[in-house]
């Protein structure tokens, strides 16, 4: 008996703390309706359960149902607003309303002559910063916006090294006009190409769209408009080095060709086995005609080579209370999978923003870089029109100026070793030269508050120069081709000059007033 007295107070203990974990531990269904700060459903809320995958999209009517634990929470999260974190506490129905995301209402944004909060731009604008841009190792800008902004659709023409993408905003505006968009640099409208425009320099892309464009740059943004914004020093910081660098290696897919047995054996079918090209090795039955190929070349793995692209980037920059400076340097080089075909570029870029006395403020960014776009003619079609059943080797092992197939028809032999070695080694080559430059004044004027003048300068020079040619057997199908070579010489140069008067004041802590005049020429 006393053992079943001492047995029942120790059995009714261990219930009592067993059945809030139970309690606790036990999975329920929680149901509710996710709303905005209007009162509207909001479609498409992710609601998921935190520490874990389990979760639940709202529905069209703005409802969701999950299965939880009774003691979880509940994250709710919804693009433009800010995420809601809600203990379950054992309820099954919890309705949410979601708060609007102050933050990215606020960000600045690059709208032609000045900058604006998102909040306050009616128009058509995608923006894009350096450090999303630079999670891609790209070439250039067009390869790193790929597929980044909405309404801009990036067209890769080719695969070329140094060559850029197509750009179309909002599509294909003429059929016979140019549609490429205006690029505006720092400020002044830019006459290089954007693959002469390293990412390390990129802080930020905004991307007009729409009418607005033309509204500010005239028919010049009727294709749209890229505003570039590149980095610059900040202010009251210390000097401080930066390094940034990477390496990669680049293959090509082989396109399926026959090998020499199948096309020995098509060939047969088609009755073509009688008779041989000069250059394909072949056993010959006592009539002549050809009782086997003996050839098997596999000429995309004698052309095509493994590619190299190396990027090195290195900067300098700091400032005082008064002002800030940013200097560097910057080396590129893509090499293609085809030999003889490269891309060098060898880049310089200065800013300095320096503010003088109390109502002066001065600054300048020059951007400058030298190219070298080596073999841009090279492409596959020898290659992939030569016979698999040609041997492209000499008797004693050295590789041929061109070899025949049929009667009266050579093609070079399009190798690795006959590109790199023919003399002057380059079908083509283009040496270009940019150097993009902008500086400006500003002033405030003494007694009106929120009330500056300033003058633009840029100045943009860019000189091209390039050359090709074609020897006996050299880049040529046929080596009875007579020589011939070709240069060509462009230069381009523009300047700007821009007078604006702005008044930027708040009010009230909440009434904002922005209104710029401008003379530009």
């Amino acid at each position: 008996m006393r053992n079943k007295i001492l047995f029942r107070p120790l059995s009714l203990l261990f219930l009592f703390f067993l059945f809030p974990l139970c309690a606790f531990a036990q999975t329920i269904t929680v149901r509710g309706i996710v709303k905005d700060p209007n009162g509207e459903t909001l479609i498409g809320v992710s609601v998921t359960q935190v520490g874990s995958t389990n979760g639940a999209i709202t529905d069209m009517s703005g409802m969701y149902e999950i299965k939880t634990s009774a003691n979880s929470k509940l994250i709710f999260s919804y693009l433009g607003y800010k995420k809601e974190e809600v203990a379950v506490n054992g309820k099954t129905k919890i309705d949410i309303t979601l708060k609007d995301e102050d933050k990215s209402l606020s960000e600045v944004v690059v709208v032609g002559y000045g900058n604006q909060r998102k909040e306050a731009v009616t128009g058509s604008v995608a923006s894009v910063k350096g450090d999303a841009l630079r999670e891609i190792p790209a070439s250039n800008i067009t390869n790193a916006l790929q597929g980044r902004v909405a309404g801009v659709e990036m067209s890769q023409t080719s695969t070329k090294p140094g060559t850029t993408m197509q750009i179309r905003i909002r599509g294909t505006r003429s059929i016979t006009a140019d549609n490429n968009p205006l690029i505006v640099l720092d400020g002044i409208p830019f006459a290089g190409t954007i693959a002469d425009i390293s990412t390390d320099d990129i802080k930020s892309i905004d991307i007009l769209k729409d009418a607005s464009a033309t509204a500010i740059y005239g028919s010049r943004g009727a294709n749209g408009v890229i505003l570039i914004t590149t980095n610059k020093g900040i202010a009251g910081q210390k000097a401080q080095i930066s390094y940034n660098a990477y390496y990669g290696v680049k293959d090509a897919i082989k396109y399926p060709m026959m090998n020499g047995p199948e096309l020995a054996a098509l060939r047969k079918q088609a009755g073509l086995y009688t008779t041989a090209g000069t250059d394909e090795p072949h056993t010959s039955n006592a009539d002549g005609s050809v009782a086997s190929y003996t050839g098997n070349t596999d000429w995309q793995s004698l052309f095509l080579r493994t590619g190299l692209v190396t990027s090195h980037d290195i900067g300098v920059s700091g400032g005082n209370e008064k002002g800030s400076y940013k200097f560097g340097g910057g080396y590129y080089k893509d090499q293609a999978v085809i030999p003889g075909s490269d891309y060098t570029r060898y880049s310089i870029r200065a800013s300095l923003d320096q503010e003088v006395g109390k109502y002066f403020r001065v600054g300048f960014t020059t951007n400058n870089n030298y190219n070298v776009t080596n073999g841009a003619s090279m492409g596959m079609y020898t290659v992939l029109n030569s016979s698999p059943l040609a041997n492209p080797y000499n008797d004693d092992g050295s590789i041929k100026r061109t070899i025949s197939v049929t009667a009266g028809d050579q093609n070079w032999v399009y190798t690795k070793s006959t590109v790199e070695a023919l003399g002057d080694k380059w079908a083509d080559k283009t040496k270009a030269f940019g150097s993009y430059n902008s500086a400006y004044g500003e002033v405030k004027i003494p007694g009106v508050e929120g009330l500056k003048a300033r003058v633009n300068l840029g100045a943009n020079y860019r000189q091209s120069n390039g050359g090709s040619y074609t020897g006996v057997g050299v880049f040529s199908t046929d080596a009875n081709n007579p020589s011939s070579a070709s240069i060509s010489n462009s230069l381009t140069t523009n300047w700007a000059v821009e007078n604006l008067l702005t008044y930027d004041r708040v009010f009230a802590e909440k009434h904002k007033v922005n209104a710029v005049a401008m003379y530009s020429a």
